[in-house]
């Protein structure tokens, strides 16, 4: 008969056998950008597979979520949709020093499910709509930039009374797919992987480059997972991802 030591022995064998990825997988709270939603949970899963560790993603706007941080919500994580933000966090004490990198450069696109009413930024100017939708530009990077766009074209005084806003960059893109507004501007990257309607891509001098920056927050400082997550965002597998949803990268690409 296996006496109890023996037992106890194989227990503590089998355990160090475990794959590492089995045995420490742990998981860690991720803050994003709603315009990021579709490259996040690609990237989610795939650090899942390599890792066995779970990236736990929670959306909303850029401002949305830094007043979550900023009232001790238990995120570990924050992929936002600016520079400006991460930069705040660290500035205010609630993410680390030094952490903070571009993960991705969003671009802008007016876009329409009908597939002859965008045609450039003539579609514009013509004002032939009644509503334009956009994210709300004090909360969302998206939104700031479309106005931005806007008034580089002339265009803004005469089509802010078209404009619906969306809470973030999601919502504006759903007022567009339900039809609750004939077009609108949303990001590359929800439309990238579809030819549904038309679209104009916004040449990128018309407004301020979109750096997404991701940062570790404090409540992260020691999770392993945390850290892990982030080294896998800056890594080429990550990268193909992000790029694959219509994203440049600080690369250049």
């Amino acid at each position: 008969m296996m006496s109890l030591r023996s037992f106890a022995a194989g227990l503590l064998v089998a355990a160090v056998s475990l794959p590492a990825s089995m045995a420490a997988a742990a998981e860690t709270n991720v803050a994003v950008a709603a315009n990021f939603t579709e490259a996040a949970k690609e990237i989610a899963a795939a650090f899942k597979e390599k890792t066995g560790d779970e990236a736990a993603l929670s959306f909303g706007s850029t401002g949305q979520l830094y007043t979550q941080i900023s009232q001790d919500a238990p995120f570990e994580v924050f992929l936002a949709a600016d520079d400006e933000r991460p930069a705040k966090a660290i500035a205010e004490g609630y993410a680390v020093e030094g952490s903070d990198f571009t993960y991705a450069i969003g671009k802008i696109v007016l876009w329409s499910t009908d597939a002859d009413l965008v045609t450039g930024e003539d579609t514009l100017t013509s004002g032939d709509f009644d509503k334009i939708s956009i994210a709300n530009p004090t909360t969302a990077p998206y939104g700031a930039a479309a106005v931005e766009a806007m008034k580089a074209l002339g265009v803004y005084d005469d089509l802010e009374p078209k404009i619906v806003q969306g809470n973030n960059i999601a919502q504006a893109f759903q007022f567009v797919q339900t039809g609750n507004a004939e077009l609108g501007f949303v990001a590359l990257s929800q439309i990238a992987a579809s030819d549904e309607g038309s679209r104009w891509e916004v040449p990128a001098d018309l407004y301020t480059p979109i750096k997404q920056d991701a940062v570790l927050l404090k409540k992260g400082e020691e999770s392993e997972a945390a850290k892990a997550f982030l080294d896998f965002l800056k890594g080429p597998e990550a990268g193909a991802i992000i790029e694959k949803y219509g994203y440049g990268t600080s690369a250049g690409s």
